[in-house]
């Protein structure tokens, strides 16, 4: 199983990447928003890897982080949800925004993906609904970026790769999501119901803090009346 490359980017097609790594190259499937992230040609990459095994086939598909990863996995659990797929709604939405969509059931945030129709879409939502909670929970230890190869990182041209900005910003949101729900579990709600309030909250509020989410989602959580 290859589950990381990283090697220089060699070739940039419409919905894959060429990496070099020691004078081999590897084809890898990538989604639109992880293509728009690659560095310029010559530069060093580094991303997590599935390897999809078919009789006649093999196909590798790269993220950015062990999240995304994880989200591509568990939507081919589907019915009717293959890789390309997976990767179309991945791309669309973002690990974080696929979390949100199937923690809501927004049905219409995944329909938005190319390629994915009503049906698959509501098969999404209703499917994973019960596992949605347990990948946020893990969205802190999940979303750090795909580390460079050794000696690469030190390279002035090509530390560019990292990108800190957005994966650290997209990391912080995880975080704080993760602990504001493993707080309100910790208060005794149940992880359904706690991870809805959270991504509710975090939907409306992208930049709010872990006690800030607490305090927002405990407000949805109270009895009305």
């Amino acid at each position: 199983m290859i589950g990381r490359i990283a090697g220089i980017l060699d070739h940039r097609g419409p919905d894959h990447v060429l990496i070099d790594v020691r004078g081999v190259g590897y084809i890898v499937h990538v989604s639109d928003r992880t293509l728009a992230q690659m560095p310029g040609l010559g530069e060093a990459v580094a991303l997590y890897t599935e390897l999809l095994v078919r009789e006649d086939l093999l196909q590798l598909f790269g993220f950015p982080t062990l999240l995304e990863k994880e989200w591509h996995r568990l939507l081919m659990t589907v019915q009717g949800v293959g890789a390309k797929a997976a990767l179309a709604i991945l791309g669309t939405l973002g690990a974080e925004g696929v979390s949100r969509a199937i923690a809501l059931g927004d049905v219409t945030a995944i329909k938005a993906a190319p390629g994915v129709g009503p049906k698959i879409a509501q098969r999404v939502v209703l499917e994973l609904k019960a596992k949605a909670p347990g990948v946020m929970a893990l969205g802190a230890t999940l979303s750090a970026p795909a580390t460079l190869p050794a000696g690469e990182a030190a390279t002035p041209q090509r530390r560019r790769t990292a990108r800190p900005a957005e994966p650290a910003a997209a990391e912080t949101r995880a975080m704080h999501t993760a602990d504001a729900l493993s707080a309100l579990i910790n208060l005794g709600y149940g992880q359904g119901e706690a991870a809805q309030a959270v991504a509710t909250v975090a939907a409306g509020s992208p930049e709010a803090d872990t006690a800030a989410l607490i305090r927002a989602a405990l407000k949805l959580l109270a009895p009305k009346g």
